[in-house]
């Protein structure tokens, strides 16, 4: 029989029972490096085709926040201006032009070029699942994460993709938190509640 091998219950805590959505950060800086070991270690979650679609930008400075704070959502506008970094999740709506490298096992680009809502589909499916790869490698490493949805994603998109080839899906706060200004704990469903098992 096969013996599962699960990572240490304090790993488990740090990836989710005790990590919490931040909203409000310390004044700590995050290096090039740590955005860079960030990087190395989310690329690996698994896409279809291993099509990567993700795009990322990494809002760190104050003139690319200023750029970025008009898009934000009033309430969302202190804390990411406050984080040390904020990540925009975009996607590459022509992804399927590197599926000839990513993926050598058969051609399928041509169905991507093919079919535009197949494309944005896997697109918007895929990089979502790459933004929560974000979350978790920047809670492996030691990072608090606060992902929103609230600013004006076609605001974005004119600011930092005018071109129109990428495309903004959500917004992700990375730093150090200030836990004065963390919520209470939401409830989580319970498994019958959400799932059976057929």
């Amino acid at each position: 029989m096969t013996t599962l091998q699960s990572i240490p219950e304090a790993a488990l805590d740090q990836l989710f029972r005790k990590a919490r959505t931040v909203h409000a950060f310390k004044p700590v800086p995050i290096t090039d490096e740590l955005i860079h070991k960030l990087y190395d270690l989310l690329k690996w979650g698994p896409t279809a085709f291993n099509a990567q679609p993700a795009r990322y930008v990494f809002v760190r400075s104050e003139e690319a926040k200023a750029k970025l704070k008009p898009a934000v959502s009033a309430g969302n506008t202190a804390q990411t201006l406050a984080a040390g970094v904020t990540v925009i999740v975009a996607h590459d709506s022509r992804f399927y032009e590197h599926l000839p490298s990513l993926f050598p096992a058969y051609d399928a680009k041509p169905f991507f070029e093919k079919s535009a809502e197949a494309a944005q589909a896997t697109a918007f499916r895929n990089s979502s699942l790459q933004g929560a790869y974000l979350i978790l490698a920047a809670r492996a490493l030691g990072l608090d994460a606060g992902p929103q949805s609230g600013f004006n994603a076609d605001l974005v998109d004119k600011a930092f993709f005018p071109d129109g080839r990428y495309r903004a899906n959500f917004l992700v706060n990375l730093g150090v938190a200030d836990h004065a200004g963390t919520f209470e704990r939401g409830p989580r469903l319970a498994f019958d509640d959400v799932a059976e098992i057929v």
